[in-house]
């Protein structure tokens, strides 16, 4: 059995991933036919002229892209469909998803729901923090918490035991004591239209947004396998196979048929039905002989993703966006790396942000003006000879106004039983002395 596979898993290898298509697609997947019988000799002349098709070259492969129909989250929620009794935590959590939902988060993130308690209870007060100290903690079991959505997850990296000694462990221990559920979304809020960044880029004036760091949509990785069979009688039999090698796999297919040219089949396949379905086709000369495999693209999700840059509608000078900045944050104190050339009168046109750090996210990002809450040295260096001014708030402080947006936000889709409070013992560890 793993000499088969090993053997399929050549065969896929050594099929040449080729033809760049841009096919709009519903939201069921099916493949739209192709059009003309002059389009599928064509393509059935593609497979056999080269009797050397199946040989891979790398400098031949390259991502085939599957443009299909963009959806959108929507930030807000049906007030029609607001609960009116006790919400469990289920509940709750079900809103929360639906608000940003947690597949928007970075692959490296650690969201979702951290700490659960034993005995579930009605959620009656939940308390919204950046981050979760033994200051908030202290604070949420004061106010017979229920729930505590921190920002920041203060469970990150996996743990082998739950002691006292460490701070973070011992704030878990504590929740669980306390039979207080502790949730984190983290990136999710970051990437979510509406959230973190779009408020952030907010501060300087309106504009028009758009995202540095794409989103995906978070469906199944699929593939398109295409190949040919020489009539109706191969083609039942080949999809009556993979239909049994495919139990529970769901496979949409189209077939255009010629009175001289046979079949050209389609077929989208979910990544799990893969190796069967290859396996599958490999049995039949003609399909064995024709099969191209692509891989289908995950859906942009517009207006999603990390980051965001603005072409303001009315362009600011440096110093004007330092003091909406300050208003914006509530803050007293900025720092600020003024661009090589640049002045406190400069002309801002181009605002691109990022909140917490956003380093990586702003590298090499044409604007005339970063916000972010830390960059490294070396990071603030490389983009002030670049050009761009760079305001930097402290980590925290880029995102900590957001939770007052988000209680409103919330609040407005849980029942009028449910409290939502802000933590008033969070605060950045950073102060300017």
């Amino acid at each position: 059995m793993l000499t088969g596979y090993k053997n399929v898993f050549q065969r896929i290898l050594s099929l040449t991933w080729r033809r760049s298509y841009h096919e709009s697609i519903s939201q069921t997947l099916a493949c739209s036919p192709f059009s003309s019988h002059s389009k599928l000799s064509a393509l059935r002349s593609s497979f056999f002229s080269d009797p050397s098709h199946c040989t891979i070259r790398s400098r031949q492969l390259s991502t085939h892209l599957h443009l299909c129909h963009c959806y959108s989250f929507s930030c807000s929620l049906s007030h029609s469909s607001r609960p009116t009794g006790p919400m469990d935590l289920k509940e709750v959590l079900k809103v929360l998803e639906q608000l940003a939902p947690l597949s928007l988060a970075e692959s490296w993130d650690n969201v979702g729901l951290l700490v659960e308690p034993i005995k579930c209870r009605p959620i009656i007060t939940i308390l919204l923090t950046n981050d979760l100290t033994d200051s908030v903690m202290s604070e949420a079991e004061a106010m017979n918490c229920d729930l505590i959505i921190s920002y920041h997850p203060p469970l990150f990296h996996p743990i082998k035991c739950l002691v006292s000694k460490d701070w973070k462990q011992r704030l878990a221990i504590r929740a669980i004591t306390a039979g207080i559920a502790v949730f984190s979304p983290h990136t999710s809020w970051d990437s979510v239209k509406g959230g973190v960044n779009d408020w952030l880029v907010g501060g300087v004036g309106s504009g028009k947004v758009s995202v540095l760091s794409q989103a995906f949509s978070s469906a199944p990785q699929s593939h398109k396998l295409e190949f040919t069979a020489r009539s109706q009688e191969e083609l039942n039999t080949i999809m009556a196979e993979l239909k049994g090698t495919n139990s529970g796999v769901s496979l949409q297919h189209t077939a255009v048929s010629s009175e001289t040219d046979g079949f050209f089949i389609s077929l989208i396949c979910p990544d799990s039905g893969l190796t069967p379905s290859v396996q599958t086709l490999l049995q039949h000369a003609t399909p064995s002989q024709s099969l191209s495999i692509l891989q289908v693209k995950k859906r942009p999700l517009p207006g999603y993703g990390q980051g965001r840059l603005s072409v303001l509608d009315e362009p600011v000078t440096v110093a004007a966006a330092v003091q909406q900045m300050k208003s914006h944050l509530g803050l007293n104190h900025l720092r600020l790396a003024l661009g090589a050339q640049q002045t406190l009168e400069s002309i801002v046109s181009t605002v691109a942000v990022c909140a917490g750090s956003g380093g990586s996210v702003l590298n090499g990002v044409k604007a005339d003006l970063y916000i972010t809450g830390e960059m490294s040295h070396h990071e603030v260096l490389d983009s002030v000879a670049a050009g761009a001014s760079v305001i930097l708030s402290d980590h925290s402080n880029s995102e900590r106004g957001f939770l007052a947006v988000f209680k409103k936000r919330l609040a407005g889709h849980l029942s009028n039983s449910v409290t939502v409070a802000l933590s008033r013992a969070d605060k950045d560890p950073l102060e300017v002395v």
